[in-house]
């Protein structure tokens, strides 16, 4: 398939602007309302961050109006008057300067990095989708990342056309996911999505992907970065991936039925490439798994099934069922025929690493007795609080294993909480965590003001979408949080897992070195990661004689 982008900017008209000051002794803030103005949140970022730079310019941010964002900038001395009154459909220039010429100065480039739209040098751009159709006819698929109230109407033109459809987009109602999945079967077309954020689809990565060398491993996934965890491990076991298809967060529910999952089995089954078959996901609605697991009896080529928190108690033919996400990349690769490749249980703490944990222990102050995890994957953090579970007990999140845990405020942790920062709580109107560190960074200090907390869980993920330098990002949060936990006598363990390869654009034997120099234990999986995790806060409760 090829990949046929669209960056569709949909026209308002000329919206009106407000505007107000407030001065203060050598500061200036203004903030500028254009009213019904959408703007994709990795663009604003990063014109948030061109003006941050700018000399004179001492805070900078361009958000959507939404509550979350606005409690942002009120927090940060950024919202006045006028920005209190933005709803969510308006965009908001909110600058804090020295002096007015610099606020203003910082305003006119806001504006014009507006106008630019953010497309690259040398890019095309297409305000319809036939006009991008009609420039590149052999193009077989659409990518389409665009306001969720939008985005079903341009995935069925674009199914009517003949593509295949990556549906980045999430927010679309689910009776419209259910209509354009429907009109793909009759078409013989695969809808990704909605919410669908990595796929791999003959070897070149669309949304949120790690570059993994080509080879017999087909995945098909409804978790973006629990396929790239698996297709990560896949490669650092010497293997590659044939095909890797995202399905969207809602294909296995009851309601969509499997869907794109059923079209992506039967595609993998047919595809010569293809050796040995991976299917990802959290629970599923029990009598769609049931369906799935069925049609996977029937390929001819073995099936590795990853279903986070669902134990099978039976056996089925050509079917191996795993606990992790690392299980099922080893298990994949073993089935391919090398003996050499299937190993035990692997274990977290090994060589240098077990010294390293037994003096951590030894620093902790008395009261200090919780692990706290900040994901910005979604099943990266369910997959933890699954292994956490068996070592600590409960596990408080936003995104909890059952709803008696599930926190009141996600921006307050208790006892042992993880949070997975690219839900809606975090990312309305805003970058999601693999692009924008900044509520991380800030979350990470925050965490370590508790003085209960002792161990940090961490993934860092790279691959193409995700930030340039993400473990750099953290490193100095990490470095601080280390610092002031120190400080008043106690000690932070930060247990981290880096989801990349050796091939990605941020290089990861660098991304590792980073988080290392700022103190963190570094491990190669996020399961492993989980592991120790769980193991540091069961030392911690035996040298204090309790229980964790």
């Amino acid at each position: 398939m090829h990949a046929l982008c669209r960056d569709m900017w949909l026209a308002h008209g000329v919206p009106p602007t407000q505007t107000v000051r407030v001065g203060l002794p050598n500061m200036v803030v203004q903030n500028v309302v254009k009213k019904n103005e959408y703007r994709d949140s990795v663009m604003l970022m990063k014109a948030s961050e061109a003006l941050r730079s700018a000399q004179g310019v001492l805070n900078a941010a361009l958000m959507m109006g939404t509550e979350a964002n606005k409690g942002l900038l009120r927090n940060g001395g950024l919202l006045t008057e006028d920005g209190e009154s933005a709803a969510a459909n308006d965009l908001i220039l909110a600058v804090q300067a020295a002096d007015e010429q610099t606020l203003q100065q910082a305003l006119r480039q806001a504006e014009e990095l507006l106008a630019s739209r953010g497309h690259s040098a040398g890019a095309t751009a297409f305000r319809l989708l036939d006009s991008a159709i009609r420039a590149m006819p052999d193009a077989n698929l659409a990518i389409i990342s665009i306001p969720g109230k939008f985005a079903g109407r341009e995935a069925r033109q674009a199914l009517e056309q003949g593509l295949h459809v990556f549906l980045f987009s999430d927010h679309v109602p689910l009776q419209e996911e259910i209509e354009l999945k429907t009109l793909a079967q009759r078409r013989g077309l695969l809808v990704m999505g909605p919410g669908c954020g990595t796929a791999i689809i003959n070897h070149v990565g669309l949304g949120f992907a790690n570059v993994v060398r080509p080879g017999p491993i087909g995945i098909v996934a409804a978790s973006g970065t629990g396929l790239q965890e698996v297709c990560v491990l896949i490669h650092r076991r010497g293997s590659g991936i044939s095909q890797a298809i995202g399905v969207g967060g809602r294909d296995l529910s009851d309601d969509v039925g499997g869907m794109t999952t059923l079209q992506g089995l039967q595609a993998l089954d047919a595809d010569e490439e293809t050796r040995v078959i991976v299917l990802l996901s959290k629970p599923p609605s029990p009598q769609t798994a049931e369906k799935v697991l069925r049609k996977a009896t029937q390929c001819r080529k073995p099936v590795v099934v990853n279903f986070l928190g669902m134990e099978s108690k039976q056996s089925r033919p050509h079917l191996v069922f795993t606990r992790t996400l690392e299980d099922a990349a080893l298990q994949a690769v073993a089935l391919l025929g090398d003996a050499s490749h299937v190993l035990d249980e692997p274990t977290a703490i090994e060589g240098d690493l077990e010294q390293k944990v037994a003096l951590e222990v030894t620093r902790f102050a008395p009261q200090q007795r919780y692990v706290r995890g900040l994901f910005s994957g979604g099943t990266l953090c369910y997959e933890s609080m699954l292994v956490l579970r068996d070592d600590v007990g409960d596990v408080y999140s936003n995104a909890p294993l059952q709803p008696s845990l599930k926190l009141h405020d996600v921006g307050v942790s208790q006892a042992h909480t993880l949070i997975d920062m690219g839900t809606e709580d975090f990312t309305q109107g805003r970058a999601h965590p693999m692009i924008d560190p900044s509520l991380r960074q800030a979350r990470i200090l925050q965490e370590a003001g508790d003085p209960e907390v002792a161990v940090l869980l961490l993934d860092v993920v790279l691959g193409y979408g995700s930030h340039p330098d993400p473990a750099g990002a953290l490193a100095g949060a990490i470095s601080e949080a280390r610092a002031r936990v120190s400080k008043r006598g106690g000690n932070l363990s930060v247990v981290a897992e880096v989801c990349g390869t050796d091939q990605d654009p941020q290089n990861l034997a660098l991304q590792e070195e980073r988080l290392r120099q700022a103190g963190a234990l570094v491990v190669p999986s996020n399961a492993q990661a989980a592991r120790l995790a769980g193991a540091l806060v069961r030392r911690i409760a035996l040298q204090k004689g309790g229980v964790a």
